[in-house]
């Protein structure tokens, strides 16, 4: 099973990359991807609801293909994102919050603003996602995804691009802090072969997963990617982790 734990739609046009469902299940066909792991595509500083709506609607019209993940903004009004965590999770049976301090503009361990929120993504025992990118690395810097690991330490946290992403690159620190925090797992989207490579020697094959970024970059050209710079260097088991199985695991998919 091959999945991919890093695609963006939205119902309405983000710049020039914006997908929509029927977009991404072609790109998806094209590469021979089975599922997406798929969130918003950030509308910035203005509402969620929307997408994250659209996303839920995607997932339910292709359970088979979609795994849909929820978004949450605490800069739209803290109790605001608390009711949208609860809505992506009790009402539409997603699979987890995603939170971006680096395009929503936040830290991501501030104690008003973000820490509420992880709080009630906690509280239903499910799966929250950082942005974890050189783009703004201070806000979604390692340490602080540490911090909230620490404290809680039951909650499976993914690490979306894993510290890359623009010109501070902390893939170093990243891999790191997941080696201290087992509940930590990396998403190798849009960050550079050699870091992704580290982290599987240095995490094992079970910590790091298989992203495109989609639409951000071509799903077909990082699977290829993916699989060249996987041959020779883990085994057929390790490949199938990678490429799918951490996810299908974390899900609770099988396979």
């Amino acid at each position: 099973m091959i999945i991919d734990a890093d695609c963006h739609i939205s119902p309405t046009p983000e710049g020039g990359n914006s997908i929509k469902t029927e977009e991404l299940l072609a790109r998806m066909d094209r590469a021979g991807v089975d599922k997406a792991l798929t969130w918003l595509q950030p509308p910035y500083l203005r509402e969620t609801d929307e997408a994250n709506t659209y996303v839920a609607r995607a997932m339910k019209n292709h359970p088979d293909r979609i795994l849909g993940f929820g978004w949450a903004d605490p800069n739209l009004g803290v109790e605001k994102a608390r009711a949208s965590v609860r809505r992506c999770l009790e009402e539409y049976g997603l699979f987890g919050v995603k939170l971006n301090g680096a395009q929503n503009h936040f830290y991501i361990d501030d104690p008003n603003l973000s820490l509420p929120v992880i709080e009630e993504i906690a509280r239903h025992e499910t799966i929250l996602a950082f942005h974890v990118g050189a783009d703004a690395f201070d806000r979604t810097h390692p340490f602080r995804v540490a911090k909230i690991a620490r404290q809680y330490p039951d909650l499976p946290i993914l690490m979306v691009h894993m510290g890359g992403v623009g010109h501070q690159d902390v893939t170093e620190a990243a891999i790191e802090f997941a080696a201290q925090c087992p509940n930590l797992t990396l998403i190798g989207s849009a960050v550079r072969t050699g870091a992704i490579l580290k982290a599987v020697r240095t995490l094992g094959a079970g910590r790091v997963c298989f992203g495109s970024d989609t639409p951000f970059e071509l799903m077909h050209v990082e699977l290829a990617r993916y699989r060249a710079m996987l041959e020779g260097e883990v085994s057929e088991e390790e490949k199938a982790l990678i490429l799918g199985r951490n996810i299908a695991r974390l899900f609770g998919l099988g396979g």
